[in-house]
């Protein structure tokens, strides 16, 4: 069947709020640079009356990759829950805005629609402090079988592997991609996703998964090794194929017994890391579902991925398809 959709995601629908800060701010908050935590409604608001003047803007990691895919001319549908309230219209207006199908009923008598709080240092590094609110209320009953049946690929978003009704939507999604011939893909998110959920996320890999994302340090944190070459083996092992982001070294995507290094695409200065893998795996998923070669997947997730980091915000200032028609990709 053909598809109508290049790719379906579901993920924890968020406000990003991004403010530039300096170490020492980190410091006082006792905030740990360059990752990502969880905090409460409560420390939402106290953070965010701390921060410096800050950037909102529609994101999330999957709604991210969809806003990525359809930069660069794709199609694509976002699965993800807001509350009814003004963050929440202002996620789905945006979602809508950019060509991505989203209609997923909002929370209705429940926590405020999502947001994290991202602070970003001068060396481009972000860190996140996220009240994910609405965002966990996704059930099975949110995910339109319709929806999966008619996108080519289905992106599930690590980050949502906490929740256990989350962890249903996504079931019942990898169960009618599976029926349809459908490929499912996975990005592992972040390591504290891993650490908490590693034996769940390998079974899942296994039996469900064909691709997945990750960076060096999840890959590290999943298959327990500092060794990359051992751990990208044993990924390598478990899913046809999987994208590994190293940051200035670029990515290594494993496939059929082989490793394919593909080079990171040069950046003038690095002003902000916040989304430089959802925007990767926006350009990967998009060449996969164009039938592209992996090396060209690749190169597409390295443009979108130094596209983002070159501004402030996760989703592309500039139009992807155009960058990659530019460079003859």
């Amino acid at each position: 069947m053909t598809a109508q959709y290049d790719v379906a995601a579901i993920g924890n629908a968020i406000v990003d709020v991004i403010a530039q800060a300096q170490d020492a701010f980190l410091d006082a908050e006792a905030l740990s640079k360059g990752s990502m935590m969880l905090i409460d409604e409560a420390r939402a608001h106290q953070l965010y009356g701390r921060m410096g003047p800050g950037l909102e803007t529609s994101g999330g990691s999957a709604g991210n990759t969809v806003a990525g895919v359809a930069s660069l001319g794709g199609r694509a549908a976002y699965v993800g829950k807001v509350a009814g309230d003004t963050l929440g219209e202002v996620f789905a207006h945006d979602m809508r805005a950019i060509g991505v199908h989203f209609d997923t009923a909002p929370l209705a008598g429940g926590p405020a629609t999502a947001r994290s709080l991202i602070n970003v240092t001068p060396d481009g590094q972000r860190t996140m402090c996220t009240f994910l609110g609405a965002s966990t209320e996704l059930t099975a009953a949110d995910v339109d079988p319709a929806v999966i049946e008619a996108s080519a690929i289905l992106y599930l978003e690590g980050y949502l592997f906490d929740p256990e009704e989350a962890r249903k939507a996504f079931a019942k999604a990898s169960a009618i991609a599976r029926t349809c011939e459908r490929r499912i893909s996975l990005t592992l998110s972040d390591a504290f996703v891993v650490e908490r959920h590693r034996d769940a996320l390998l079974g899942f890999m296994e039996s469900q998964v064909d691709i997945v994302f990750g960076n060096e340090v999840e890959l590290a944190s999943l298959f327990q090794t500092d060794d990359f070459d051992a751990a990208a083996k044993a990924m390598g092992q478990k899913v046809a194929i999987a994208a590994i982001t190293r940051g200035e070294a670029g990515s290594v995507v494993l496939a059929g017994g082989q490793a394919i290094a593909v080079p990171a695409f040069p950046v003038s200065k690095v002003v902000d890391t916040t989304g430089a893998g959802d925007q990767y795996a926006a350009g990967f998923l998009f060449g996969l579902a164009q039938g592209r070669p992996l090396d060209v997947c690749a190169r597409l997730g390295a443009l979108a991925a130094a596209e983002v980091i070159s501004h402030y915000g996760p989703r592309p200032q500039t139009s992807l398809r155009d960058l990659a028609a530019a460079q003859g990709l």
